[in-house]
């Protein structure tokens, strides 16, 4: 059995993959990423090697090229790294932003909302995911294997993103996910109200893009796709799933665990405003 360690480094390989950023730089073990600030986890400072470079000569590098592009400096923090470098950020001015929970789970313990009936559109698909899932109450879960621009400006309306650089940008970063791909959504009236994504890697499947429209929650949405996206990974070879929650999304907490989820670990961002920006 992997021990925790080994378990974190994995999955925080994994979710790098599973989220490219707009621009990205590697300096000295550390991985500079930039995203005109539409997520933290794309526009933050992840360190993913061996470091020679003096730390302070290296986090004011770091600032410098934040600085350059009018956005808050940001370092990711995980049990991985040294409680030192928390600290010395801290000294710095830099605050804790969008502290976040790790969850994993084995296939053994998914407890997945059993569903009432699945449709293949046409024989033969490519994907070999079905283009239907029923679950109860006439909720359906549509199936895709390639993220789409319509599935993507949908996904903007859901999440709030109006701001035309992220809309701009931000189809190209999805595109550029280089795993394996399960793209869910419901429809109302021809009109996206909940969307998921699930992403392979080395036998785990991770859950991305969880979003039900104000109108339609507390309908089971959420449960149906994620258990959707777990069924059909396990067919395609996943042992395994991860996804991050957001501390204090009490909902979400308990919709992960009754599916069988549990916490691995914690991570946060220090995040400091530059000056000049």
């Amino acid at each position: 059995m992997m021990n925790q360690t080994a378990h974190i480094k994995l999955i925080e390989e994994i979710s790098l993959n599973a989220w490219p950023s707009h621009k990205m730089e590697l300096y000295d073990g550390w991985l500079i990423r930039f995203s005109h600030n539409y997520t933290h986890r794309t526009n933050s400072v992840s360190q993913v090697g061996a470091s020679l470079l003096p730390v302070e000569e290296k986090i004011e590098y770091c600032e410098s090229i934040y600085r350059n592009f009018h956005t808050p400096s940001i370092f990711k923090i995980s049990p991985l790294l040294d409680p030192s470098f928390d600290t010395l950020l801290e000294s710095r001015g830099y605050e804790i932003q969008h502290i976040t929970e790790n969850m994993v789970m084995d296939y053994a313990d998914f407890k997945p909302y059993e569903s009432v009936g699945i449709e293949y559109e046409y024989y033969g698909r490519n994907s070999g995911l079905p283009s239907f899932v029923v679950y109860p109450n006439d909720v359906i879960v549509q199936l895709r294997d390639r993220i789409t621009d319509e599935w993507i400006h949908s996904l903007f309306r859901l999440n709030g993103t109006t701001n035309p650089t992220l809309r701009r940008i931000v189809p190209s970063m999805y595109k550029a996910i280089p795993k394996e791909t399960i793209v869910a959504n419901i429809e109302i009236d021809g009109r996206m109200v909940a969307s998921g994504l699930g992403i392979m890697d080395r036998g785990y499947v991770g859950i991305y893009a969880i979003y039900v429209d104000a109108s339609c929650r507390h309908k089971h949405f959420a449960r149906s796709i994620c258990s959707t996206i777990l069924t059909e990974a396990r067919k395609k070879g996943a042992e395994h799933a991860y996804l991050q929650v957001v501390k204090g999304n009490v909902w979400a907490k308990e919709l992960y665990t009754s599916l069988g989820f549990r916490d691995l670990y914690t991570y946060w961002f220090r995040v400091k405003e530059l000056s000049g920006i």
